[in-house]
């Protein structure tokens, strides 16, 4: 359990941690972008007041847009985005402008980064970096087709940094469900173990209120009677031992009353039809699923082991349909024949690509085993798909033996 709670926790602090690292990669693509070109005047022999400016200039463009986006602090996208096109795309268009700049800037990293930030504020970003080449076109004397093609790297950059966001933000959606996913599954777990734990406690007061109703009123005669009786021993045995021959069939009278107060409370509970009619209407109130319930056949008198047994695979194949199936309805079918038990389950979940024996379906089918039954699992997908648990269990496994 505490092994568990220690996976939970490091789950919980990786997929934030995963979902920011696609933030810091196109952040640390920006910085290159901008490092790359400030190292260059580095390499100029002779520092101008020009290149000095330009210096300024490329420091200005790497360093304001951050001042409103910076991963995990910082969240502005759209003033990031106009900044970022006002300095670094005006310094692109600059070192176009001067050939003789040291430190030439091409626009295709800062495309990137927009796109990855792009929201519907800043569409018009797109047709901005496409056409920031056709400004000093007719400066270069650059052909159409040698124009156009720049603009295109740069507006294919735009859409592979569209396309990063676009996985980020499906990944954050996955791990949304996901979570979502796992309270569902903590509130189906939580309602298992509360109807568990209220059927303990009111067959548990039932049980208690019987006893106190039939035996305890038996005893608490009995021990008076036996009270009475010694203290006739010494002064009158005829008379004590008369009265305990009576209380020894009144012993008897009572250990009957009492084996048919467990017979009746017995017969009460082998009714496997009630028993399942309840487990289906608890589920359908808590659950709100579409279940449909069909009886066909009469029940014959059924001993504990089979009772359980049917009633735990109805139970796992409920909880696995809305667990891992995510079903939104469930046919249920009990038939009894002249030798045969047969339950059949049936959902429109997700289908199974690979039947996976885990604890749940192992128990189940150990169970129906040792009664001399089977247990199958199948899906299909054919007009609509259709998981089906199928159990048989012949009723010479599992029919109680009455005494005429």
């Amino acid at each position: 359990m505490q092994a568990n709670r220690h996976l939970k926790s490091i789950l919980a602090w990786w997929r934030p941690a995963v979902f920011s690292f696609m933030d810091w990669g196109v952040f640390a693509l920006r910085s290159y972008h901008y490092l790359l070109l400030l190292s260059r005047f580095f390499t100029v022999s002779e520092l101008s007041s020009q290149t000095w400016l330009n210096f300024i200039w490329l420091m200005i463009a790497f360093i304001v847009p951050m001042l409103f986006w910076f991963p995990g602090r910082r969240m502005s996208k759209g003033w990031f985005c106009i900044l970022e096109l006002l300095l670094g795309g005006s310094y692109y268009i600059n070192s176009v402008f001067h050939p003789d700049l040291a430190s030439k800037a091409d626009y295709l990293l800062p495309s990137l980064t927009m796109g990855y930030l792009l929201n519907k504020r800043t569409l018009w970003i797109i047709p901005a970096v496409t056409l920031i080449p056709f400004t000093f076109q007719t400066y270069l004397g650059s052909s159409w087709e040698q124009t156009l093609s720049m603009g295109v790297d740069n507006l294919l950059f735009c859409f592979i940094g569209i396309w990063v966001s676009f996985v980020a933000k499906a990944y954050h959606q996955k791990n949304e469900m996901a979570a979502e996913i796992e309270q569902q599954n903590k509130r189906l777990t939580l309602y298992a173990a509360e109807i568990e734990k209220m059927t303990l406690l009111e067959e548990r007061n039932r049980m208690s209120k019987e006893l106190h109703d039939t035996l305890g009123h038996s005893f608490i005669s009995l021990i008076m009677s036996l009270d009475a009786s010694i203290a006739l021993l010494d002064r009158k045995p005829a008379e004590a031992k008369d009265r305990l021959i009576r209380l020894r069939e009144l012993t008897e009278q009572n250990l009957d009353e009492m084996r048919n107060w467990v017979h009746e409370m017995g017969d009460e509970e082998s009714n496997l039809t009630q028993q399942v009619e309840e487990l289906v209407d608890r589920f359908r109130e808590h659950t709100g699923i579409v279940l449909n319930l069909s009886l066909v056949g009469t029940e014959p008198l059924l001993r504990f082991e089979g009772q359980q047994a049917i009633l735990r695979v109805i139970q796992e194949s409920f909880t696995n349909a809305l667990k891992h199936g995510k079903a939104s309805q469930l046919d249920l079918e009990l038939r009894f024949s002249e030798s045969m038990l047969q339950l059949i389950i049936r959902n429109n979940g997700k289908p199974m690509d690979k039947l996976e024996y885990g604890f749940g379906l192992t128990t189940m089918n150990h169970r129906i085993e040792q009664l001399g039954g089977s247990l199958r699992v199948s899906s299909k997908e054919e007009n609509i798909t259709v998981t089906e648990v199928r159990c048989e269990i012949p009723l010479k496994g599992v029919m109680r033996y009455v005494q005429n």
